[in-house]
């Protein structure tokens, strides 16, 4: 057998799980959350739920993956065999593959805009012709198609390069870029007439709207945010090499991604206040709303240019763990190379998300449960497949897990010091599985109306 893969160094796993948990709802979603539930008193809700929820299961994959030394399915496999803990990575990876099928749609709509973008095509368009441009664009049967398959052949291309000439290498490429190109559209947008409103709106804290909402709202996110349940982590965290501090890697990454989200959000609302923009338009203020005000603002070019360029990064770095998830239990299943792994794993999703594209066009009609195909998939992965992969895990890792494997894995063999040990395993025993049970409850509206 191969030896496995593994990333050589720190920031190549830094890069490629930070920007596998920074995807386009970071870009539109955390900001605007944040801004309507009181904007920094939020953010302080929201790294609590971090630490009770986020960072504990994502520690608990990068556990399972490491010591696993395998796929989403065989790690579990491999620490508690004959028992059925991999149920949670046959969820993660099912996750993987479906939410690729319907989120390269979208990635595919961010590369049309660049394309746009860079031919200029906004000029002298109002928000209704945009909006009817947008709504032909997402309705033809074609075009989408195009732009997502390219999406999914830059994807392949990177995975099928390996972790460290593929994974790590662009990511550690990408993901500064990315970091880069919004603190220059921070500086541009911060230095608009009437920009502080929006700077008030994402960081002034409103503790008078704080409530039960505020909590599931924040609680959702610090999950959904980080990627856990798709079997991403645990793929990844089988490549992480042995002296590796899992729990400063975490931490690391779970405050990147709340960080990058934030200096997004500093560089949408203050250009959506300076032109009296409502803040809660949602994907529409990125794809119909913003547009507009593009050409409007001096040197407006080179910031949509640049963000579009941000939107579609965003949306690769995700796109390329997704695959991987994939890509890692199909090597290890059917022992096949990666290469040919990656092209049947890419073309596979490909056939699926032809359906999710033509559900905003030919097929855009209830199929299932009275929602089309792109969003039955988003509803059935995000609502079912991650909630309950992730909560297997935790309590996996939590109650059935040696802890001299747990100690074993945190401690890097007694190497590095790991005075949270204890208080972690409090957190993934009782604290994390009952945030996740809420967070599957307000997922299918049980709870939260």
């Amino acid at each position: 057998m191969e030896k496995r893969e593994s990333f050589k160094s720190s920031f190549g796993l830094f890069a490629a799980a930070v920007g596998s948990a920074v995807g386009l709802g970071n870009i539109w979603r955390f900001p605007y959350i944040a801004g309507m539930n009181g904007g920094a008193a939020f953010i302080l809700i929201y790294l609590i739920c971090v630490a009770i929820i986020g960072l504990p299961v994502l520690l608990s994959e990068f556990i399972v993956g490491r010591k696993g030394k395998s796929n989403p399915i065989h790690s579990f496999k491999n620490l508690a065999p004959g028992e059925r803990w991999y149920i949670s990575g046959i969820l993660g990876v099912m996750a993987a593959f479906l939410i690729l099928s319907f989120y390269s749609v979208i990635a595919g709509w961010t590369l049309e805009y660049l394309v746009k973008a860079i031919g200029n095509q906004f000029v002298g368009k109002d928000v209704s012709e945009i909006g009817a441009m947008f709504e032909s664009f997402i309705s033809d049967p074609a075009r989408p198609i195009f732009m997502q398959f390219i999406i999914l052949c830059i994807t392949y291309y990177i995975v099928a390069n390996g972790i460290e000439k593929g994974i790590e290498k662009y990511s550690s490429l990408l993901v500064p870029a990315l970091i880069v190109i919004i603190i220059i559209l921070d500086i541009r947008a911060i230095t608009l007439p009437g920009a502080v409103e929006g700077i008030k709106f994402l960081f002034k804290p409103d503790f008078s709207k704080l409530n039960g909402k505020t909590i599931l709202d924040a609680l959702g996110h610090s999950f959904f945010s980080l990627s856990l349940g798709a079997g991403t982590m645990i793929a990844y965290g089988s490549y992480i090499g042995k002296e590796q501090k899992l729990g400063i890697s975490a931490l690391n990454i779970a405050l990147a991604d709340t960080l990058i989200a934030i200096l997004a959000g500093l560089a949408i609302f203050p250009v959506v206040f300076a032109f009296g923009i409502a803040p809660d338009s949602g994907p529409g203020l990125v794809f119909v709303t913003l547009p507009n005000v593009f050409p409007q603002i001096p040197g407006g070019y080179v910031f949509q240019v640049l963000f579009f360029l941000l939107l579609a990064l965003a949306a690769i770095t995700s796109t390329i763990s997704m695959l991987e998830s994939v890509v890692c239990f199909g090597m290890d299943k059917f022992n096949m190379g990666r290469k040919k792994t990656a092209l049947i794993a890419a073309l596979l999703v490909f056939i699926v998300s032809i359906f999710a594209s033509l559900s905003n066009g030919p097929l855009n009609y209830p199929i299932l449960f009275g929602s089309n195909f792109l969003d039955f998939l988003d509803k059935l992965t995000a609502n079912y497949f991650m909630t309950t992969g992730s909560l297997i895990t935790v309590l996996f890792v939590g109650w059935r897990l040696d802890r001299k494997i747990i100690e074993e894995q945190l401690t890097n063999r007694g190497i590095v010091k790991a005075g949270y040990m204890g208080t972690y395993q409090f957190v993934a025993r009782y604290i994390s599985p009952l945030a996740i049970i809420i967070v599957f409850l307000a997922s299918v509206g049980l709870i939260g109306k």
